[in-house]
């Protein structure tokens, strides 16, 4: 656990943009299988908040996983991410 200090004057800020891109790379990871199972909900799910924080190639690619998925699947992703907003 962390017991430092943080000097907020100092601290470099996160960039606006860094959200997004971590999101995005989360739904990489679960539309290509790099766990070594490819997961459409899981990236969906973060497609689809990659694409909120303002990510088009996210928007893109979660129609594309979408084209993939039942309506069942997409309306469990969608509660997934839903569930992941009210949380952060």
């Amino acid at each position: 656990m962390f017991q430092g200090h943080i000097d907020l004057d100092t601290a470099t800020p996160v960039e606006a943009s860094a959200i997004p891109d971590a999101l995005f790379e989360r739904g990489l990871y679960w539309a290509s299988g790099r766990s070594g199972v490819v997961n459409l909900i899981a990236a969906h799910k973060w497609f689809n908040l990659a694409a909120v924080k303002g990510c088009a190639e996210a928007a893109r690619l979660r129609r594309e996983v979408a084209e993939m998925m039942s309506e069942v699947e997409i309306a469990m992703a969608q509660r997934e991410a839903r569930v992941w907003m009210t949380a952060h």
